[in-house]
């Protein structure tokens, strides 16, 4: 009886190590991030923005990553929300500042850092705005364009023309891919989220079968695949906003027009 019990007492600590781990693992996830966005920063300033875009690439999957694996495990904590917003804001906040900043804005001279700046301060009212809203806000959509997606379209478009556009093209340009994602962050638009791209009854099998086709179109044409990634999810939210704008307008004349008839027989 006694061995037995000495059985169970040495396989305790196992499974308690075991348990530990699993908990950490999420926490790993969020530190790679991290280490993505501080390599994008490393190498936008050594000027080779082909290795420091896709950095940003590999953080914003890393950032899909550890939600999920946490959900999965059991191992979700308030901790865990604090330190991926902290990763997020290097990696999609700090980075891509660093990047655009390093490519086409340093002309600009202060002018330059300043819109920089713009969008990392807007990346953190977003992330911020996330946490706030995480408990009361529809699951099917962000409010503002999420800090990940949004990161992605300057990170694109460095990757596909680390050169420029040639002068003034390239400081045009990086004003563009700073100052309207950074809007869009910080807007009221509706963006789906990636869950709902797939139809429900679909996804179980869809979703490999679409992360196959992309990994393979990927390999085969990085510069342009991520730059139709990148730009296609940023038209979702804008077509969809004029959508409904277009929908609700008809019902709201409708709704004037009867409180008028009201008020006028009254």
């Amino acid at each position: 009886m006694s061995k037995v019990l000495a059985m169970f007492r040495g396989k305790e600590p196992r499974r308690r190590s075991s348990r530990r781990g699993v908990l950490l693992l999420p926490s790993m996830f969020t530190v790679a991030n991290m280490f993505c966005g501080w390599a994008c920063i490393v190498y936008s300033m050594r000027g080779d923005f082909v290795t420091a875009a896709p950095f940003i690439g590999i953080a914003t999957v890393l950032d899909l990553l550890d939600g999920r694996v946490a959900r999965a495990t059991g191992s979700t904590s308030d901790f865990g929300v604090e330190f991926d917003s902290l990763a997020d804001i290097i990696s999609f906040g700090v980075a891509p500042a660093t990047l655009v900043f390093a490519w086409g804005l340093e002309p600009l001279g202060q002018l330059g850092w300043a819109v920089a700046f713009l969008w990392l301060t807007a990346a953190a009212v977003r992330l911020a705005r996330f946490n706030v809203q995480t408990k009361v806000s529809d699951k099917r959509y962000f409010v503002g364009m999420p800090s990940p997606a949004a990161a992605g379209v300057p990170a694109a478009t460095v990757f596909a023309m680390p050169g420029g556009f040639g002068e003034p093209f390239t400081i045009v340009g990086a004003l563009a891919v700073m100052l309207f994602p950074a809007i869009l962050m910080v807007s009221r638009i509706r963006f789906k989220s990636l869950d709902l791209l797939i139809p429900g009854r679909q996804r179980s099998y869809m979703t490999p079968l679409v992360i196959a086709g992309l990994i393979a179109a990927i390999a085969a044409e990085p510069q342009v695949v991520l730059v139709v990634l990148a730009y296609s999810y940023l038209m979702t939210g804008l077509v969809g906003y004029v959508v409904s704008r277009g929908r609700t307008a008809p019902v709201q004349s409708e709704i004037e027009e009867t409180a008028n008839a009201k008020s006028t027989v009254s």
